[in-house]
C-alpha cells in the first residue's frame, strides 16, 4: 500500500529545508538498483518480498532482462524520522519530520556515464555505492570524480557485506580492513578533487556518514545506530559511543575500561557490531533451530508463523531485515547528512549561473527562492508512452513554475541580447516522476525535481527554462565521455527514408551524448560512447523511435587531424579577387592546454586577461599572444586557436569574423581526411588587405582563410590522432598471462598492474587504441577461460604512429585512404600547392 499522496508531496514541496535530491552513484554491478529498492519499498510502492529482486527503477524491458541500469530513473519517495531524538541532528532547523525524497537511480556502465552527468546535475547529494569484495574501480572513480565537479556531497554506503559472511567467510578482523580501505579508497579521491566551497566532504562511520549492508539481503546499517542502542542500554552519551566504535578502541571487559590497547580483547566494532550481525549468520545458516530462537529473543525480533519455517538464506533475510532494516539506515544517512536545496545552491551557484553572481537570477538560485524569476534548467529528455514526444527532465532552481506558465526557452547557443535559440512558449503540464510512472501536478516551487510536457519540441538534448528577459543560461554539461565510435545506418526499403530521419531526430533527443549527423557522401551516421552504448542507441532507433528495419555498418573510430611540427615556411593565400593576402604559420598546441580546453577550464567565455595569465603562468604563453586569441574551434569550443601576431594592420578589425567562419569551417573539416583538427595553434603573421570594404567582404576573406590554414597545415608535418581507452581489467593471478597476449595484438600496453589487498584478484590498467576495441571483451575472455573483466573508458588522443598520412604506403596513410573512400571523395590527399600561392 503506498503510504503517501501526491498532495503530501506537493505540501512537502513549499519546505526546501525537508528536500533531499540525490543520486545512487557507482561502479556497474555494484549494486545500486538494488538497493534503491528498499527506499522505494518503503514507501509502500513495492512490497517487501520483492524489494531487491524487483530492480523497480530498471524501467525498460532491456534492463530487466541484462541486469544492466541504462538510463538513469527517478522517484520521488515520502521518508520519515521514526525517532525523534533524531531530528535535534539534523543540520538545518526542519519544523517536521516529514522529508521528501527525490532519488534518481543511474546506470554504473561506463558507456552511460553521459546519463549520471545529467543525473548529477539536478541533485545535491550523492550515496556512493562501492562492493565489499571488488573495491573501489576505475568508474567509482570517475563518477565521484564528476560528482565532485558538480559540488555534490557524497555518502557512502559498502554493500554486498553478505558475500564476504557467506561466500568468503571473513573472520571479523579481515572485514573490519576489508572496510578500511574501501573507505580509505573513497576518501583519497575526495581529497584529491578537493573543493573550498564545498569543505572537506571525505566519509566516516564515525560520523554517521557511511553504511555497511547488502542491498539483495535488504539490510543496512550505521555506527551511529548501533551507538544508538548501546547509549540507551548502558546510558552512555551517543555522540561518546559513535566515536569508541570504530578504530582501535578496545573495550576491557575486566577493568570494564575504554582503552587503546590491543591486548585487552576485541576491536569494539567488531564486538559490539559484527559479533550479533556474525552470531545471526552462523546460528541460521547451520540449522541451530534453537540458538536462532535464543538470538531472536534476545533481539526483540518477532516472526509470523509462515516465517518461523523458512529456513537456510531465506529466513536469514527475513531475520536481518527485521533486525536491521536498509531503508532505516539510508533515510537516517541521507536526511541527516546530505544537504537540503537550501543548503546546496549557496555553493553551487557559482558553478551553475553564467551571469553575473550578483544579478537578480543568481541570487534567487542563491537563495532557493520560490518567489523569483523562475530558473529551471532541463538535463534530459524522457521518452513518453505516447510516441516521438519527451517529458523534459529537470531541476527549478529559482522561482515556481505551473502548468500554462510562459517561458523563454533557451538552448545551451543562447547568448543574452539575441534572438537565437531562443524560444518563447507556454508550459502545457508539470508532471511528478514517479519510476516507470508519472503524476500530474499543479505547480512545482524551487529546488525540486520535475518532469515538463510540450516543451520537447524546442529543446534538442539541454536547456534553460526561465521567465527573466535578462537571465543567463544555466552552465551546459561536461561529459566524461565523448562520441567516438560511429556507425552508418541506412533502411532496407528505401520509402523508409522519411521514417528514419524522423528516428534519428528522435534518437539525439533521447541520450545525452549520442550524435547523428549526415556526412558529406549522404549517409547517416550514429556516434556513441562506445560499443554496447551504441548498441542500444540502434536497437532503441530501429525498435522505436524509426520503428523500420535497418541495415548497419561496422563500427567506424573518429580520428582527429593535427601537426606534429611548426611550419617550415609561412603559408599565403590570396583571396579569389588577387587583393588580399593572409600569411599564418600552424604550430602544435600543447596537450595540457588542450585537455584544459576540452575539460572547460579555458574557454571563449572567459575574460581574456584571466585567460592569458594562466596560459602565460601555468603553460608559458606569450601574454600578448595569449591576449589575442581570436577564436576556439570547431564549434567555438574545441581545442584549436586562432592568434593574432599581427603588428600595425590596418582594417584587421573588419575582416575578424571572416576568418574565424573560415577558421570554424577549416578546423571542423580538416585537409587531409576531412576529420575534426585537434591540438593547433594557428598564428595569423600577416595581413594585406584592399582598402576599399566591397573588396574585402565575407565571400573573399572566408574562402581564403580556409585554404591558408589548410596550407599551413599541411606545412606543418600533418599527423592523425586516435582516440584510446583506458581498461581496467580484474583478473586472478592464473589468468594473467592471456591478458597481456590479447593486448599485445591489439597495439594495446599495460602500464600499471597492482595486487588488491586481501583477494587473489589483480587489477590491470592498460591502454588500447578504441580502432582495436571491437571484440575485445569476448576475445578477452575466450584467452582467460572467462576470468577477466574489463572495463573501458575514453581516456586520451594519441599520435597514430607509422609514418607521414600523406604518404600512402605508411600505415596512417592506408587509414586516410580507407577514410575517403567511405567518405566518397578523391582517395589523393591534395597538395599544399592546391592551396598555397607563390609569392
Amino acid at each position: 500500500m503506498v503510504n503517501f499522496t501526491v498532495e503530501e508531496i506537493r505540501a512537502l514541496m513549499d519546505k526546501a529545508a525537508n528536500i533531499r535530491n540525490m543520486s545512487v552513484i557507482a561502479h556497474v554491478d555494484h549494486g545500486k538498483s538494488t538497493l534503491t529498492d528498499s527506499l522505494v519499498q518503503r514507501a509502500g510502492i513495492i512490497s517487501a518480498a520483492k524489494a531487491g529482486d524487483a530492480r523497480f527503477t530498471d524501467t525498460r524491458p532491456d534492463e530487466q532482462e541484462r541486469g544492466v541500469t541504462i538510463k538513469s530513473t527517478a522517484i520521488s519517495l515520502y521518508g520519515k524520522l521514526t525517532d525523534e531524538e533524531d531530528l535535534k541532528d539534523v543540520p538545518v532547523k526542519v519544523d517536521k519530520n516529514d522529508f521528501l525524497i527525490n532519488l534518481i537511480d543511474s546506470p554504473g556502465h561506463v558507456d552511460f556515464s553521459s546519463e549520471v552527468t545529467a543525473a548529477l546535475r539536478v541533485t545535491d547529494g550523492a550515496l556512493v555505492v562501492v562492493d565489499t569484495i571488488e573495491g573501489v574501480c576505475v568508474q567509482t572513480e570517475t563518477v565521484l570524480r564528476q560528482a565532485l565537479g558538480e559540488r555534490i556531497k557524497p555518502v557512502l554506503i559498502i554493500n554486498k557485506v553478505d558475500r564476504a559472511l557467506l561466500e568468503l567467510q571473513l573472520s571479523k578482523e579481515d572485514l573490519y580492513q576489508n572496510f578500511c580501505r574501501a573507505i580509505e579508497s573513497v576518501n583519497v579521491v575526495i581529497a584529491t578533487y578537493f573543493d573550498k566551497a564545498l569543505g572537506d566532504v571525505q566519509v566516516y562511520p564515525d560520523k554517521g556518514t557511511i553504511a555497511f549492508g547488502s542491498g539483495l539481503h535488504g539490510w543496512a546499517f550505521t555506527v551511529r545506530q548501533f551507538a544508538n542502542r548501546y547509549a540507551k542500554k548502558f546510558g552512555v552519551d551517543k555522540n561518546k559511543m559513535m566515536e569508541r566504535l570504530w578504530g582501535d578502541n578496545y573495550f576491557n571487559p575486566k577493568t570494564k575500561k575504554w582503552t587503546k590497547n590491543a591486548d585487552a580483547g576485541e576491536r569494539a566494532f567488531n564486538q559490539f557490531i559484527l559479533d550479533p550481525i556474525f552470531k545471526i549468520f552462523a546460528s541460521v545458516m547451520n540449522f541451530k533451530k534453537d540458538d536462532t530462537t535464543k538470538i531472536l529473543e534476545k533481539l526483540e525480533i518477532k516472526l509470523t508463523n509462515e516465517e518461523k519455517e523458512l529456513e537456510g538464506k531465506q529466513l536469514l533475510k527475513v531475520v536481518m531485515r527485521k533486525f536491521l532494516p536498509a531503508a532505516d539506515a539510508l533515510l537516517e544517512m541521507m536526511i541527516l547528512h546530505l544537504p537540503s536545496p537550501i543548503q546546496a545552491q549557496k555553493y553551487r551557484m557559482e558553478t551553475l549561473y553564467e551571469g553575473p553572481p550578483d544579478d537578480e537570477n543568481a541570487i534567487a538560485i542563491r537563495d532557493c527562492d520560490p518567489k523569483g524569476p523562475l530558473m529551471l534548467y532541463v538535463s534530459k529528455m524522457v521518452p513518453t508512452s505516447d510516441k516521438g514526444r519527451f517529458y523534459a527532465f529537470g531541476r527549478v532552481f529559482a522561482g515556481t513554475v505551473r502548468s500554462g506558465l510562459k517561458v523563454r526557452i533557451q538552448g545551451p547557443n543562447y547568448t543574452p541580447g539575441k534572438k537565437e535559440d531562443l524560444f518563447v512558449k507556454a508550459v502545457q503540464r508539470t508532471i511528478l516522476m514517479m519510476g516507470r510512472y508519472v503524476e500530474p501536478i499543479e505547480d512545482v516551487p524551487a529546488g525540486n525535481i520535475l518532469g515538463l510536457v510540450g516543451v520537447d519540441q524546442f529543446l534538442l538534448k539541454s536547456g534553460t527554462l526561465t521567465t527573466n528577459e535578462t537571465a543567463h543560461n544555466l552552465k551546459v554539461m561536461k561529459f566524461s565521455v565523448s562520441p567516438v565510435v560511429q556507425r552508418s545506418v541506412e533502411v532496407k526499403n528505401a520509402n523508409d527514408l522519411p521514417k528514419l530521419v524522423e528516428g534519428l531526430k528522435r534518437l539525439s533527443k533521447s541520450d545525452p551524448c549520442v550524435l547523428t549527423f549526415i556526412n558529406e557522401s549522404g549517409e547517416h551516421i550514429v556516434a556513441g560512447a562506445g560499443e554496447l552504448h551504441l548498441e542500444i542507441c540502434l536497437k532503441d532507433l530501429e525498435e522505436d523511435h524509426a520503428g523500420v528495419p535497418l541495415r548497419v555498418s561496422d563500427p567506424v573510430v573518429q580520428y582527429r587531424e593535427s601537426v606534429s611540427a611548426k611550419s617550415s615556411i609561412t603559408a599565403l593565400s590570396k583571396s579569389p579577387n588577387k587583393h588580399n593576402r593572409l600569411y599564418v604559420i600552424a604550430e602544435p598546441l600543447s596537450e595540457e592546454v588542450s585537455k584544459e580546453i576540452e575539460a572547460g577550464k579555458i574557454g571563449p567565455r572567459d575574460d581574456f586577461k584571466a585567460r592569458a595569465r594562466v596560459l602565460a603562468d601555468e603553460h608559458g604563453w606569450d601574454v600578448t599572444d595569449a591576449r589575442k586569441i581570436w577564436a576556439f574551434g570547431p564549434d567555438t569550443t574545441g581545442a584549436n586557436l586562432v592568434v593574432d601576431q599581427t603588428k600595425a594592420v590596418q582594417y584587421l578589425n573588419e575582416i575578424k569574423d571572416s576568418v574565424v567562419s573560415g577558421f570554424q569551417w577549416a578546423t571542423k573539416e580538416g585537409p587531409v581526411a576531412e576529420e575534426p583538427m585537434r591540438s593547433i595553434r594557428f598564428n595569423i603573421m600577416d595581413v594585406t588587405l584592399h582598402a576599399d570594404a566591397i573588396h574585402r567582404g565575407g565571400g573573399q576573406i572566408i574562402p581564403t582563410a580556409r585554404r591558408v590554414l589548410y596550407a599551413a597545415t599541411l606545412l606543418a608535418d600533418p599527423c592523425l590522432l586516435e582516440p584510446v581507452y583506458l581498461v581496467e581489467i580484474q583478473v586472478p593471478e592464473q589468468a594473467m598471462g592471456g591478458i597481456y597476449g590479447v593486448l599485445t595484438r591489439r597495439r594495446g600496453h599495460v602500464f600499471e598492474e597492482a595486487q588488491r589487498p586481501g583477494t587473489p584478484l589483480f587489477n590491470i590498467k592498460a591502454y588500447l587504441p578504441v580502432n582495436e576495441s571491437f571484440g575485445f571483451t569476448a576475445d578477452l575472455r575466450s584467452n582467460t577461460a572467462g576470468q577477466a573483466f574489463p572495463q573501458s573508458v575514453f581516456d586520451h588522443w594519441q599520435q597514430l604512429s607509422g609514418g607521414s598520412p600523406l604518404d600512402k604506403t605508411s600505415k596512417p596513410g592506408q587509414i586516410v585512404e580507407e577514410m575517403r573512400k567511405r567518405k566518397g571523395i578523391k582517395p589523393e590527399v591534395p597538395g599544399v600547392e592546391n592551396y598555397y600561392d607563390k609569392l
